[in-house]
């Protein structure tokens, strides 16, 4: 047995710096749609990289960008512990040039398909979890 306990935003932010893998949620044609992307946190933004012709790259040139959630978690099934941490905020393309240039040499694409913009997801709502084993 586990017990389920909030983590701070701090702690969940350095949770989440810690994995290189998560999720994105958006809509897309009015339904929800998850994407698996590697990510860097980069103080209170989570980075990504997309496709300039994806739908989550096409809804973040909208003026102030599109609400979305990001997820990651870590756990060990064996000994039922671990964490998860969802953010939610708006994504926007990033489109300093300086800044993207960075980002692109930080964050390289695990997919084998062009991914020309990069996304910062803003870190507006931040919660987790983290499972720790029960004291016996």
């Amino acid at each position: 047995m586990a017990t389920m306990r909030p983590l701070g935003r701090d702690r969940c932010l350095e949770l989440l710096a810690s994995v290189p893998v998560g999720r994105v949620v958006f809509s897309m044609r009015a339904l929800p749609a998850i994407r698996p992307v590697n990510h860097l946190v980069d103080g209170s933004t989570i980075v990504i990289r997309s496709n300039l012709g994806g739908a989550l790259a096409s809804a973040a040139t909208q003026s102030g960008g599109v609400v979305v959630a990001y997820e990651a978690d870590t756990f060990d099934l064996d000994g039922h512990t671990g964490w998860t941490v969802v953010v939610t905020g708006a994504a926007r393309l990033v489109l300093d040039p300086v800044r993207q240039a960075r980002y692109e040499r930080l964050l390289r694409p695990w997919v084998d398909e062009p991914m020309n913009c990069v996304i910062g997801i803003d870190c507006d709502l931040v919660t987790g979890y983290e499972l720790a084993a029960a004291a016996v």
